[in-house]
Parts: C-alpha cells; structure tokens; sequence
C-alpha cells in the first residue's frame, strides 16, 4: 500500500460521534478495512484515505434515524457499511448483516469476533430468502440496488410500521421519483427524503425513508421463494 493510500487518523468529528468504547471499535474497524478489507477486495484502495468521512461518518449518522431498541437488518451488507458502523455507535440496536458472498461474510464474521459486538449476527443469505421467517423494525442499504428492487427486498422483512433507510445519495430525489411504481404496489404508508448529520459530515447524507403500511403475509412470502427454485 502506498504513503498516499495509508489509513489517515481520526478527524475530530469522529470523537463527537463514537463516544466511549465506540472509539476504540471504530479505530479497529477502520484498521480491518484498511487491511484486510482492501486485500480480500471489499474496499478499493483508493477509498483508504477516505475510510473516516465517505464510510464511518457517513454510515454512523444514519442512526439519527433509527429508532431506539430497533431490529435491524442490512441487505446486502458488504464490508458491514451500514450495519457494523450503526452496531459500534448505538449498542441498544440488533443488527443482523445479511449478505449471499461467502468471502464477504467470513470477513463480516471477522469483523464481529474481533470488535466484541454481541448485539451483531451474520446472515449469509438473500432477502427473498428471509422472508417469511424474520420481521425487522428497520432494514438498511448502500449503494445495494436501485430503489424499485429494494423495495421488492426489503419490504417483505418489515414489520407494521417498519421503515426501509436506504442511504442513495445525490440522486435520491430521482430514484424516489423512478420507483412511483413500485411504492404503490408495494403498499407503503409514506416515502420520503431525509437528511441526517447536519454539522457531523459534509454533506449531510441523504435517506430515503419508506415507512411499511402492513407485515407480509407467510403465504406471500413463501409463494415468491416457491417461485424463484
């Protein structure tokens, strides 16, 4: 790795945000993605110097959002971006990071045993999968799918009530506009634009927040994995 792509340390908002033993874990997590994470290709080495702002900070925020106790799920997980950083800085959460790669959920399972989060657990699987079995308050996403699919993963996870934090970006606007569609079909109570952060990361990082009109029935559920073999 070279000078230029070396992790840099914590910037000052990251003491404001991790507090306690959150630090710490961010520190380690930070180091496992700078290591082990750009070795087994998760996290391109160019992002290295950006590991702080563009992923710890800007995934940490999205807990501005989360709800107290929440039961959350992460689709499509990754390198645990969102759901490691939302793990370290509100332990009261139940994260489960559901993702289909065996690569990426060794390194998943790595991350979990080497920060101590009891209040993690690794899914190696699909949300189509899931469904019918388990029901979340909140499931998380970035950078997974466009919004429509989401939608069609997550909202068969989501409790009455539940909410789909999808974090888009510059383009939320226009993905939520492109996915009319699938809102209806999908029978939320609302969907809408949210930014979370404001003075913590620049700029504030942009959800889009779809709130589940009704649980799915298991038979539904069940019909579209019956579907898919």
């Amino acid at each position: 790795m070279t000078e230029s792509n070396e992790l840099p340390d914590a910037p000052d908002e990251v003491r404001a945000v991790f507090l306690g033993d959150a630090l710490t874990r961010a520190q380690a997590y930070a180091e496992l993605l700078a290591g082990p994470g750009v070795v087994r290709g998760l996290l391109g080495p160019r992002e290295v110097p950006r590991i702080w702002d563009r992923h710890l900070l800007n995934c940490a925020v999205v807990s501005e959002a989360v709800r107290a106790d929440a039961r959350v799920v992460d689709i499509g997980s990754g390198a645990g971006l969102p759901g490691i950083v939302l793990a370290i800085v509100r332990p009261d959460l139940q994260v489960t990071l559901l993702e289909p790669l065996l690569r990426r959920t060794a390194f998943l399972d790595e991350c979990v045993s080497e920060l101590k989060l009891d209040n993690v657990e690794v899914v190696r699987g699909r949300a189509e999968e899931l469904a019918g079995s388990r029901l979340f308050d909140v499931a998380t996403a970035r950078a997974v799918a466009p919004l429509d699919r989401l939608l069609a993963w997550a909202m068969p996870l989501l409790c009455v009530g539940g909410e789909l934090l999808a974090m888009k970006g510059e383009r939320a606007a226009e993905e939520l506009a492109a996915a009319e569609g699938q809102l209806r079909a999908s029978g939320v109570r609302t969907a809408e634009l949210v930014t979370v952060g404001h003075g913590r990361v620049d700029p504030p990082a942009t959800l889009v927040r779809v709130v589940a009109e009704k649980a799915p029935s298991r038979e539904k559920a069940g019909a579209r994995r019956r579907r898919k073999r």
